[in-house]
């Protein structure tokens, strides 16, 4: 399995000519030219992670492509047929194996409302957990998706989510509200925390790829 991390939390996975996408957001550029689009993931409904026109275009150019997200994406998506998906939820959708996880988004503010978020592990191998520290009740990651930066995420929690979740490879998502400086303070925190359980960090950025 092929993965390109895209600007902010999007990510293309590509399997046997087959393509998923995960969070295509606001900070993210069209996603053009997929070959054999058979899914969509959208880990929550804010606005970061899925938007109006990165679904359109999707669907216009790949017809009939199933949209997966939990309850609240279902309602804040009305315009748009979502599958829900809850916590526990396995399913598989072309040669990805789909494993939901968590519930709900990490606590930015009390006077902003919750919503529900799901964090998805795709063929037992790459896990992406959205807006939130859910941990996958999995043995072992190959490889994670950890947020670095988020009006919600301290750096120190970020560091204790590594290290909880032990992968053999972690990069960093989520980091379009940093700058530059913020973005290389993220990586080396997240480097040490994979390296305390004998894993390793790896730099990608947005266009880059990598094998799970």
């Amino acid at each position: 399995m092929r993965l390109t991390k895209h600007e902010h939390a999007a990510l293309v996975l590509v399997e046997s000519g087959h393509t998923l996408v995960v969070d295509p957001g606001s900070f993210t550029s069209p996603l053009e030219d997929l070959v054999g689009l058979v899914g969509v993931v959208i880990t929550h409904e804010h606005a970061d992670h899925w938007t109006a026109d990165h679904l359109t275009r999707l669907q216009k150019a790949h017809p009939g492509v199933p949209i997966y997200g939990p309850e609240g994406v279902v309602h804040a998506a009305a315009g748009f047929d979502i599958i829900a998906v809850s916590p526990g939820d396995r399913l598989d959708v072309g040669p990805f194996h789909l494993e939901f996880f968590g519930g709900t988004h990490a606590v930015i503010h009390e006077s902003i409302p919750n919503v529900d978020n799901v964090g998805v592990l795709v063929n037992d191998a790459l896990y992406y957990p959205g807006d939130s520290y859910a941990v996958p009740k999995r043995s072992k990651v190959q490889l994670l998706a950890a947020p670095v930066g988020a009006p919600w995420l301290k750096i120190g929690d970020a560091i204790d989510f590594v290290l909880d979740v032990k992968p053999d490879r972690v990069f960093a998502t989520h980091d379009m509200t940093l700058s530059t400086a913020g973005k290389q303070m993220g990586a080396a925190r997240l480097t040490w925390a994979a390296e305390q359980n004998g894993g390793s960090f790896v730099d990608l950025q947005p266009g880059d790829t990598l094998d799970v």
